[in-house]
């Protein structure tokens, strides 16, 4: 809730249940954050799904829409499927009308995506082997490929991702969870026209951030109030755990957002 306001503020008032993007820094009772980087929390949301919904929510929302240009009926490869993130983007593609598609290291996180029917339409589990997604992807596609793929993994996926896409397909980049260096054929790169992004909330302007919100408060967040998508919670931890927290998120065994509470 919103605690105090600046002399300028219009938008918001004292006792208003918000979120949003800051620059860093948000493990924390209180936060100071510009008020257009900020919207109003659906009433569908309790406190802990809030804190789970926003970073991962406009990440993926900018990332696929306003960088990549997903619309209906593309085809999208998503990786990390069950991180924060992933499962954020699994949502939103789907509400959109893309099929989507995704993966993990491992077949019962994607297991669990099923179970909670997030609209995923085909997984494959790679294991160390990126290799088994560009084979998978052909099967799905009778070997056109995917039109955009949101990449949270760099390292060897990122070669494999150019086999993967189709013709002019667009690769996204939003992390390096396993390395930040990679080797590809530009060869590949060419010939399929590829267009490869890159993107980062953090480093970004206070205006882009508000644009980014602003964008999510009104393609997203009416998605809640009609129960299409919601965020996906692994742990809640209380702040005195914030140790175990860490290292719950370190081990990979997480499945979607991982929220800290403050008595």
């Amino acid at each position: 809730e919103v605690d105090a306001i600046g002399d300028a503020v219009g938008a918001w008032k004292i006792g208003d249940r918000v979120f949003g993007i800051i620059a860093g820094g948000a493990q924390a009772e209180l936060v100071v954050g510009p008020e257009s980087n900020l919207a109003r929390i659906p009433p569908e949301l309790d406190r802990a799904e809030a804190s789970a919904m926003p970073e991962a929510f406009i990440t993926a929302h900018d990332a696929l829409f306003t960088r990549a240009g997903l619309h209906m009926g593309e085809r999208v490869l998503i990786h990390a499927a069950a991180s924060g993130i992933g499962t954020a983007a699994i949502q939103v593609a789907h509400a959109a009308g893309a099929t989507v598609y995704g993966t993990s290291r491992t077949a019962d996180k994607l297991e669990r995506i099923r179970d909670l029917n997030l609209g995923l339409d085909a997984s494959v589990a790679v294991g160390a082997t990126p290799a088994k997604f560009v084979e998978a992807v052909q099967d799905w596609t009778a070997g056109a490929g995917v039109d955009v793929i949101l990449d949270l993994v760099g390292g060897d996926y990122f070669s494999a991702n150019l086999d993967a896409l189709a013709s002019r397909g667009r690769l996204i980049c939003v992390g390096t969870m396993a390395s930040a260096k990679s080797e590809i054929d530009l060869g590949v790169l060419l010939r399929k026209r590829v267009n490869i992004i890159g993107t980062m909330l953090r480093g970004r302007s206070i205006e882009e951030k508000a644009e980014a919100t602003r964008l999510f408060a009104s393609s997203v967040l009416p998605l809640v109030s009609r129960g299409a998508i919601r965020p996906v919670i692994d742990r809640v931890y209380p702040v005195d755990e914030i140790r175990d927290a860490h290292e719950r998120m370190e081990s990979n065994l997480s499945f979607g957002k991982i929220v800290l509470t403050f008595a």
